[in-house]
């Protein structure tokens, strides 16, 4: 395969945490992979083209991040191949990624352009050699004027010399201040590592993009900002994605993996939900029409098939029936989530009050005198750029950390806390059912089975490793240790990361049934909606309160920046 930006061929290979896969189009053929003798997906087919935006959606465990794999060549099919032409870049970001230590953010996101630092020094090495040598008729000679040149045709067709303005553009896109910049990469969490890898992968301008899951670890801002790239820059683009509002805005096609096959179509995915409901109600009711055909035919057939004068209609019946395509209908995907939180016991009018709250980290404020009353049946966002005290906040309130002012949680307030890293605190080495057997106290040891069915964990399920369950698997898996005793304030921090979206619309729909008060910390645009009536915006060490839902909030919010940006202008 040729590289068009290094110039030269070959099979595979891995820049900077990012896989490089030469391509123009990706052509799939055939496409089975199998576990155990049993298929995860069979017989797929399909193209990738140029400048198609392409959502990959289906439930957990259904197989987009091993198809993905598969596309990016870091994974082999059991059957079927993957082909393209050898002369465009596809760059892969997988799900869970690090970056290594050693740089700054700056020189991190800089190796985006590391093969044309090594081109420029291969160029200067060469006419270095070239003003020494005076065997001007050797072929080596020669050759090293022909390298000379295919080299700096390359180096100076390519715009991105001047790099550092991309570099700092991207990322304060992604949600980085300048003073990030010359810190180094140790100094962040895994998920701003996350950045500086998508960072580096949309400076490479490739042709098609494989992004795996790129808006867990991004705020709401980064997202939009985010959205506006992918869709600005005409790369096609393979996107896995649990947040419908993103994959909505940039995608123009969907394919969905379900029940080992896949559903094609040139339309975003709310739309695609919309056309598959009518074409399986359509073939649901040629289905039916056609068997009561065949049973209308198969009744003529035994009625008259020993009647003399009725024996070419008979033949001629059973001929039309040997002959009959059935009709097929779509299969449905009806394995679901059934989630109910347990009746909530009454609370104080206040479950929470704060009064001067801040907190600060070596004596850098994160914010500061946070006044916020919440009342019984509040629906709350906490939303803001990361890093400005969301999580933080909820720790000060689950009395994690200590803070300033005063922080007063009522009368008989009962908490239910799912940590964003809830996924990461479970003991990898027991088994789902351990692992809530463990916790379980009471009379629902007893039914502890019936629940892990409900969470679709029952059977064999209940017995796997967490070791080996996916990342919607073990958010599913904390989920359940919520429902082990009545609350009545919910505290959430991301609880959607790694939910599939029928996993994400049930969640919705417990929360909304939830008769509690409730604490939502997400970035999920479509999963607030409808959701929360009260948004608390953390930024320039403040906490904000809004009364009003997250798209009202939203809207306002981005006009506010506009007429910021035109009067800076």
């Amino acid at each position: 395969m040729f590289c068009a930006l290094c110039g030269e061929y070959l099979e595979k290979r891995r820049t900077f945490g990012v896989l490089l896969v030469n391509i123009d189009m990706i052509s799939i053929d055939g496409l089975t992979v199998e576990f155990g003798g049993s298929a995860l997906f069979a017989d797929v087919s399909f193209v990738i083209n140029e400048k198609d935006r392409i959502a990959l959606m289906g439930k957990n465990g259904a197989g987009k991040s091993t198809l993905l794999k598969i596309l990016a060549g870091v994974r082999e099919p059991s059957r079927g191949k993957v082909s393209a032409p050898k002369d465009t870049v596809v760059a892969y970001l997988p799900q869970h990624l690090m970056t290594e230590d050693g740089r700054t953010v700056f020189e991190e996101t800089a190796q985006a352009f590391a093969h044309l630092h090594a081109m420029e020094a291969e160029i200067n090495e060469i006419n270095k050699e070239l003003e020494t040598r005076t065997d001007y008729d050797s072929e080596s000679y020669y050759a090293l004027i022909e390298r000379v040149s295919t080299l700096s045709e390359k180096f100076y067709s390519i715009e991105e010399i001047n790099y550092d303005a991309d570099i700092e553009k991207t990322l304060l896109g992604l949600g980085f201040k300048r003073s990030d910049f010359t810190r180094d990469t140790s100094e962040f969490s895994g998920g701003w590592r996350m950045r500086i890898e998508l960072a580096k992968l949309l400076l490479k301008k490739p042709d098609v993009l494989l992004l795996d899951e790129p808006t867990n670890h991004l705020d709401i801002e980064s997202i939009q900002w985010l959205e506006d790239f992918l869709i600005d820059n005409g790369q096609a683009v393979v996107v896995i994605s649990h947040d419908r509002a993103f994959v909505d805005r940039i995608t123009t096609r969907t394919i969905e993996v379900t029940m080992g096959r896949i559903y094609d179509y040139k339309v975003n995915y709310t739309t695609y939900l919309q056309l598959r409901q009518e074409r399986r109600e359509q073939q649901q009711k040629a289905f039916n029409e056609q068997q009561k055909m065949i049973a209308e035919t198969t009744e003529f057939i035994e009625r008259f098939k020993g009647t003399y004068s009725k024996t070419l209609q008979v033949q001629s019946r059973v001929k039309m029936l040997e002959k009959l395509d059935i009709v097929e209908v779509d299969e449905e995907d009806t394995s679901a989530l059934r989630l109910k939180f347990p009746p909530s016991p009454r609370s104080g009018n206040y479950p929470v009050i704060i009064e001067g709250v801040g907190k600060s980290y070596d004596g850098n404020q994160v914010f500061g005198n946070a006044n916020l009353t919440i009342e019984r049946g509040d629906r709350i966002a906490f939303v803001g750029k990361n890093g400005e005290g969301k999580s933080t906040l909820v720790k000060c309130i689950m009395k994690e950390l200590e803070h300033d002012g005063t922080l007063t949680v009522g009368h008989n307030v009962m908490i239910g806390y799912f940590a964003q890293n809830q996924a990461s605190l479970l003991d990898e080495n027991l088994t789902v059912f351990q692992t809530i057997d463990d916790v379980a106290k009471g009379d629902i040891r007893n039914k502890i089975r019936d629940l892990l069915g409900a969470f679709m964990f029952g059977g064999e399920n209940s017995t796997k490793k967490v070791k080996v369950l996916s990342g919607g698997e073990r958010t599913r898996l904390g989920m359940i240790k919520l429902l082990l005793e009545p609350v009545n304030l919910l505290i959430l921090d991301e609880p959607t990361n790694h939910l599939d979206l029928k996993t994400k619309d049930i969640l919705k729909q417990a929360l909304m049934d939830f008769d509690g008060t409730l604490i939502l910390v997400s970035h999920d645009r479509d999963f607030l909606d409808g959701l929360v009536t009260k948004v608390y915006e953390f930024g320039n060490k403040k906490v904000v309160e809004h009364l009003e839902g997250i798209y009202e909030f939203m809207q306002r919010k981005k006009m506010e920046n506009l007429r910021e940006l035109e009067r800076k202008n």
